[in-house]
């Protein structure tokens, strides 16, 4: 086995007391899956994938995954197709030109692409990161081609593990108190995604103008490289090479129960109000990755299994304390490690740990992005402002919530009564299930169920 600059238990340690994205050099030197190039992918994968095909542009505005076509084809005939630039096109590709458009494989869970070939599920050695028994089983495969992208977003749940395998990938990262900059959206929806409805490489300043405060870090990542991303980081992922495959995997965190509650009353809210018949929704609200919209009913009863199964784990964490990743301290509730100082842990960056470091200054510092309530120790839910009794100026709500309101054609702006402004059902849900709203009333019904159970 080859050397490696740390060991399992040291790099455990190093992931959970990271609170920003950092590389890792010279972990995966001896993983056999850094022979994943999609050239040994075309023989090991026989069977169709879909793809997604976006034209590449430079639009102000985010390509979301409901604006893409979409075909399936085999990873043979994607190789072929990148291959053959100046050839007429045959196949599944023959309506996309390569020079036109990207193709993107993503979200391609590993357990059921090669569950005829379990042995290749070993080839992803998550376990030098201290994450014992976590392997390719536990991972998703992603390839695509330059220009292939992922719209800025963040992930609900856990931490994440990029291993970059072929290619080159440009990561855009904004820490999650700059949430209010990113304008967050639940549309289109999918559960455990929130997006961002600014273009982050082509951004509309007039349109958002908060953006500009923004605090972007980027990185390139490099084959045989490993990225962390920590809970709740934004992320803005783009393909620079002509083919590009990495595998990552999201490893789960104590607060992940707190976040199911949430997810649980995001989906029943977008879902009650998306899936009424109306003239407003005709729109293509719901991702491509959904299987489809579930009823009232059913999301009811997903929200209180959440619900059950947060109180049974805070009761259990209670008696038997926790094993998972934050066994060697409590997080609060932005993933950040609460530790005594006596317990302080330096993280050795260095030639083998490279943090992802600020791009450049935003034009203006970015507040704090600090939610209004808490769920304190005592499992009261009280106010933390100093100064809740002065209202917070329109425009500061209007920035942090992400609302536009629509100017309906051929009317002019008035400055008196609101005439000729439009708000649309989805504009209503940027409130509604807005990631502050969302944090505030499910730690009031975590609060109220640990009052009714005390």
């Amino acid at each position: 086995m080859a050397s490696k600059p740390f060991t399992p238990g040291e790099t455990r340690r190093i992931v959970q007391f990271l609170q920003k994205p950092a590389v890792f050099l010279n972990m995966t030197t001896d993983w056999p899956a850094l022979h994943w190039t999609v050239k040994h992918l075309s023989t090991c994968l026989t069977e169709r994938l879909r793809f997604r095909i976006g034209k590449r542009t430079e639009d102000v505005a985010p390509l979301f995954e409901t604006e893409c076509f979409y075909i399936e084809a085999t990873i043979k005939e994607f190789l072929s197709w990148t291959a053959n630039e100046d050839q007429s096109l045959v196949g599944p590709f023959s309506d996309y030109h390569c020079k036109e458009f990207w193709a993107y494989a993503d979200y391609k869970y590993i357990a059921q692409l090669f569950q005829d070939k379990p042995a290749m599920f070993q080839d992803v050695v998550w376990s030098d990161f201290g994450f014992s028994g976590r392997d390719g089983r536990d991972s998703t495969l992603w390839i695509g081609t330059q220009g292939a992208n992922t719209p800025c977003h963040l992930d609900s749940y856990g931490c994440n593990l990029v291993f970059q395998i072929q290619g080159r990938k440009r990561w855009h990262l904004f820490p999650p108190d700059d949430s209010h900059c990113l304008y967050p959206t639940r549309i289109p929806y999918e559960e455990s995604s929130v997006f961002s409805q600014v273009s982050v490489v082509q951004p509309d300043l007039k349109k958002f103008p908060a953006f500009r405060r923004a605090r972007i870090h980027t990185v390139t990542l490099q084959p045989g490289q490993v990225l962390f991303v920590p809970r709740h980081w934004w992320h803005y992922v783009e393909s620079v090479d002509p083919v590009t495959v990495s595998v990552n995997s999201w490893i789960e965190m104590d607060m992940d129960d707190e976040a199911r509650v949430g997810e649980a009353l995001t989906k029943t809210i977008v879902c009650a109000l998306k899936g009424a018949p109306s003239l407003d929704n005709n729109d293509r609200w719901l991702n491509p990755t959904e299987d489809g919209v579930s009823s009232h009913d059913e999301n009811m009863q997903y929200l209180n299994l959440a619900v059950k199964a947060c109180m049974e784990k805070r009761r259990d964490d209670d008696t038997e304390g926790t094993a998972s990743l934050a066994e060697l301290g409590k997080r609060d509730s932005s993933g950040l490690l609460k530790t005594p100082t006596s317990l302080s842990f330096v993280v050795p960056f260095g030639p083998h740990l490279i943090p992802v470091n600020l791009a450049h200054k935003p034009t203006y510092t970015c507040p704090k992005d600090t939610s209004c309530y808490r769920y304190n120790e005592l499992s009261r839910c009280q106010s933390t402002s100093q100064d809740e009794d002065e209202p917070r100026s329109d425009n500061e709500l209007h920035q942090r919530s992400g609302l536009h309101a629509h100017q309906e054609a051929g009317s002019p702006e008035t400055s008196g009564g609101g005439a000729g402004l439009h708000i649309s059902t989805n504009d209503m849900l940027q409130f509604l299930v807005h990631p502050d709203v969302i944090t505030l009333v499910t730690r009031l019904i975590m609060c109220r169920q640990r009052e009714l159970h005390s």
